[in-house]
């Protein structure tokens, strides 16, 4: 399909100011997560961050951990932190603060703290009726009892086979 000159010199000039003007080759994105968003008082949260191109570390602070250096890593700003595990249960800021620029970039998120509970006991899995104590030796008894009927009842079909 061919263009006429006067279509081809109107897209020229209606093109020339896209080629001028200065746009970013991407949008950059600023934004703080946890990894995991729900954790247990006295576990571990991995912090993952952006600002503008991630070249420099950008500080993260929380009133659970205090203020936390982010460092550029595989093209994010990461760190590790400790929850300390006296925590009590609650939703905790965490908010990003990039590095000194004109715009001062920053973005938060929150950190969900449970109470850490230890198990007393296993799960309630049924009556336990395999387990050792005081039925065990009947059950034992019982299964050995089954086994050599079955034994003995296969040796008696296995000869009459034989006989007959």
């Amino acid at each position: 399909m061919r263009m006429s000159v006067p279509a081809a010199l109107a897209a020229l000039i209606l093109g020339l100011p896209v080629l001028f003007t200065e746009t970013p080759a991407y949008a950059a994105a600023v934004f703080v997560e946890t990894n995991p968003s729900t954790v247990p008082a006295g576990d571990e949260v991995g912090l993952r961050a952006s600002c503008e191109e991630n070249l420099e570390a950008a500080k993260v602070e929380s009133p659970l951990f205090g203020a936390v250096s982010v460092t550029p890593q595989y093209g994010f700003l990461t760190a590790t932190v400790h929850v300390p595990a006296g925590t009590k249960a609650g939703d905790y800021p965490v908010d990003l603060h990039c590095p000194a620029k004109p715009d001062q970039k920053a973005a938060s998120t929150i950190l969900h703290v449970v109470a850490k509970v230890q198990p007393t006991q296993g799960p309630a899995t049924g009556g336990g009726g395999t387990a050792p104590g005081r039925n065990a030796s009947l059950m034992l008894g019982t299964g050995f009892v089954v086994l050599a009927a079955g034994a003995a009842l296969g040796v008696v079909s296995l000869r009459r086979r034989r006989l007959g």
